[in-house]
Parts: structure tokens; C-alpha cells; sequence
């Protein structure tokens, strides 16, 4: 895929309601979006499947929802405040900032792993490095990601709290609020969903990195010794779900993030990425935390985060951690590119079909008089009523037949009915398939049926 269809996938997700560029009438706001009535949709779909999937199917989960500002003991905790940092530079005539490590490895063709920031300025300043601009670049400095604001009236060093920049520390430090609240024994996890934000100096590829997004995290608490066994099974957990709902696997491959470039938590992460049209990227990541974080959060909260074995009660320990996961924003960019298909029918015409699973679909089935005559309003009126009870449907009267049939395949809706003439006679309709565009004459009174035998597979 090109980065030409990208562009038509990112004209489309505006045409068909999926995304909006953020506070569009006043210019909009780099890097911001907002969802429209289809991507909310697509949303919640992916969350719904993901929290079934791995919280609500299993008996080892539980779920939680913390809350996006914490005490900012945390953070320095957790490590954020002093390693969560890019190296900054600056455009000295335009101001504009950019990723030292970014530039050098897209420009001069070099690779930054393990490099210093010192290092890193030497270089820019042996090779004369410039901004895409052209302009001198200043030295690389420390930028810390975080967002930051004030609790009360008063901006204060005292009062200053950040948006989390993820959503695993309210995991950690409810773990034995989880405990003492559930019967949960190791092995066990802990689901969240949940924004986060992050500063990013140079965000983009329309809703691939942006300064808010939303994350599908597990923090999977196990023994020590079994942290490789349960790597693997997670890793499979999470390829098998990319298939479910309507990844494509063989764009999607493991990339194990080398030892110089691992997170300070971490001893080891793999990233699942997925081919994009403007590259193979991270899509999802699956870490092997140790115990790092309960560790160092028992270490400066002086609260006991030891877990007690139910089978002997002497032995007490901080239990090793697996990570899975995933971004909302991204899974969703992801299964627009993977249904994104331009069709070419018989006289030339061409016609844009978004191939999403019947699970993940916004909208599942639309319902279509053929004309807009009170008999045929009515009756599809009423089918329309009954099937919203059981899928997610829609109503169009609007335009003809085949220009709604369009419509309907440009936001991925596997099944549209139409209601005409012959139903009042005999109470059957023409459900036509998205992808085949076969038509079937079904009986209204087994419409349910026959249609949640192929949405509810």
C-alpha cells in the first residue's frame, strides 16, 4: 500500500465519519483528532473485543480503572521523571524541535542505539547536520515527555501533578488493594483501559503517534521462574486476537528490541509490528517488567507490597511481571489499512469497501426501503426495530439503492436489506453480502437467525 492510498484511507476516515482532524474550525491542533460517529463505533468495538477476550473469557483477570492524575511520587518511582526523555534539538532560525536521534538516523543513515546525547551532538556537529529547513541545529538536550499542570489556583513546584504518560503505575500501586479486595493468586493479571499522554516532539502519520491516545493494558503478576513459558503463551494470546478481529498475519512480525534499547524497567520486550503504508511500525509490545515497579513503588511508598503464598504461608515475595500492550488508536488505524480495498467492477466503475469483520463493524446491518412509500416505511420501520435489539443497524432511505449500497460499503457494513413492493406480498427481503455482493431473498421472521449465524461466528 502506497502512501497515495493513505492519504485516500485518511480522506475517507473524514468522508465517512471515522476521524476528524481536531478543532478543525479553528484551524485544528497538530497531531490532535477526534472520532467521529463511525470511529467511536470502531472504538468501542476493539475494546469491547479485547476486555471480552482477555478479561471476561478468562478466570485469572481482573479489571481496574485508575485514575489519569496520580501523586507525582509516583512518577519519580517509576522511573519517569528522570529516564522518561527524548533527545531534543531545535531549528535556531524557525524554533521548530526535532528528534536528534530521528534526524540522524533518517538523514545521515546512522544508527543511534546506545548512543549518548553527547555523542550524539558530536555527530550532528561533525557532519554538519541541519533541520529539514536547513538551519543550524541546536545541541541535544533532555526532554521529558510528560505533561505537566498544576492542582489548585496557584502554579507551584508543590501543586504540580502530571497526565500519566501510561496507564501501568495505577496498576502497581493498587496490586494489593487488588489482592486484599479479590480472591486473585498468582498467576494473575490486572486490565485497564485508559487514556494517556505523552509530549512527543515529533508525532504524525495521522492517528499512528499522537499526543493523547488510548492504551489496552495487562500487568500479568507470575513467579520468577516462569516469566519465559508464560512470554511465549502471551505473545501467541496476542497474535491469535490480531486474527480475531481481522488483522492481517502476515503483515504483522516480531521485532525483539535489542539490549541497548530497552526500556530501564524491562529485560525483555518484544514489539509487534505491522506493515503500515508508511513502514513496518510498533503496533503492540509485550514486556517482561521483572519486579521492577512493585520494587521500587514498596521501596518508596514504605508500604509492604509482598504477595503471600496461599499453599505456604511462609513464603512471601514480590511477584515478576509481564506486560502486554496495546493501543486503541493504532489497532484502529491498522484495520482501516487492512480493510481499505478499491474494487474494480465490471464497466470500469470502481467501488471502496472497508472489509471489517461482522464482529468489529460499526454498523452491521442497514436496512433499505426501496422507495419512500408509507407501506414500505412502515414494514422496514419494523424490521429496523426488531434488529437494532440484536445488532448494531442502521436505517437509509435516502438516494438510490445502489448509491446507499456505496455508502454502506464505505464504512465496512457486512449486510444491507431491502425492503420493496414484493415484501408486502411475501414477507421476505433482499439481505445483499458486502463482499460477494450476492443477493438471498430471506423470510423476515428468520432475518435474527439468519443473520446472527454469520455476525455472531
Amino acid at each position: 500500500m502506497s502512501q497515495e492510498q493513505m492519504e485516500k484511507i485518511v480522506a475517507l476516515a473524514k468522508r465517512r465519519g471515522f476521524v476528524y482532524p481536531g478543532s478543525e474550525i479553528y484551524g485544528g491542533l497538530a497531531n490532535s483528532w477526534d472520532y467521529g460517529p463511525m470511529g467511536a463505533q470502531l472504538r468501542k468495538n476493539i475494546k469491547d473485543s479485547w476486555w471480552r477476550t482477555f478479561v471476561e473469557e478468562r478466570e485469572d483477570m481482573v479489571g481496574l480503572d485508575g485514575a489519569i492524575l496520580m501523586n507525582p511520587k509516583v512518577w519519580e518511582a517509576s522511573g519517569h521523571l528522570t529516564t522518561f526523555n527524548d533527545p531534543l534539538v531545535e531549528d535556531k532560525i524557525t524554533h521548530k524541535r526535532y528528534r536528534a536521534d530521528h534526524l540522524i538516523e533518517e538523514v545521515l543513515g546512522e544508527s543511534t542505539t546506545g548512543m549518548t546525547i553527547e555523542a550524539m551532538g558530536e555527530l550532528i556537529k561533525e557532519r554538519n547536520l541541519k533541520s529539514p529547513e536547513g538551519n543550524e541545529l541546536t545541541e541535544p538536550k533532555h526532554f521529558n515527555l510528560m505533561f505537566n499542570t498544576f492542582i489548585g489556583p496557584v502554579d507551584s513546584e508543590a501543586e504540580k501533578v502530571y497526565l500519566r504518560p501510561e496507564t501501568a503505575q495505577s496498576i502497581f500501586v493498587n496490586f494489593k488493594n487488588v489482592i486484599d479486595t479479590t480472591r486473585m493468586r498468582v498467576p494473575f493479571g490486572i486490565a485497564q483501559i485508559g487514556k494517556a499522554f505523552r509530549n512527543e516532539i515529533t508525532p504524525g502519520n495521522f492517528i499512528f503517534r499522537t499526543l493523547e491516545f488510548e492504551q489496552m493494558e495487562i500487568e500479568y503478576f507470575i513467579e520468577e521462574d516462569k516469566w519465559e513459558e508464560l512470554f511465549e503463551t502471551w505473545l501467541t494470546s496476542m497474535k491469535n486476537w490480531a486474527v480475531q478481529i481481522g488483522l492481517d498475519a502476515d503483515k504483522l512480525t516480531d521485532l525483539e528490541v535489542s539490549k541497548e534499547e530497552l526500556a530501564h524497567y524491562s529485560k525483555r520486550t518484544i514489539d509487534l509490528e505491522y506493515e503500515f503504508p508508511f513502514g513496518v511500525k510498533e503496533l503492540w509490545g509485550l514486556a517482561y517488567r521483572t519486579n521492577f515497579d512493585l520494587a521500587s513503588h514498596q521501596e518508596h511508598s514504605g508500604e509492604t507490597l509482598t504477595y503471600t503464598d496461599p499453599q505456604d504461608n511462609k513464603r512471601k515475595y514480590l511477584p515478576h511481571v509481564l506486560e502486554p500492550t496495546f493501543g486503541v488508536d493504532r489497532t484502529l488505524l491498522a484495520l482501516l489499512v487492512t480493510a481499505y480495498e478499491e474494487e474494480e467492477l465490471e464497466g470500469g466503475d470502481v467501488r471502496i469497501v472497508l472489509r471489517f469483520k461482522p464482529e468489529i463493524a460499526p454498523v452491521q446491518v442497514a436496512i433499505f426501503p426501496l422507495m419512500k412509500k408509507d407501506e414500505l416505511m412502515s414494514l422496514s420501520g419494523s424490521i429496523y426495530q426488531n434488529l437494532k435489539k440484536m445488532f448494531r443497524t442502521d436505517f437509509d432511505e435516502g438516494g438510490s439503492i445502489g448509491k446507499r449500497y456505496r455508502r454502506y460499503d464505505e464504512i465496512g457494513t457486512p449486510y444491507c436489506i431491502t425492503v420493496d413492493f414484493d415484501s408486502l406480498e411475501d414477507s421476505s427481503v433482499t439481505v445483499r453480502e458486502r463482499d460477494s455482493m450476492t443477493q438471498e431473498r430471506v423470510n423476515i421472521s428468520d432475518l435474527g437467525k439468519w443473520l446472527g449465524s454469520r455476525i455472531n461466528q
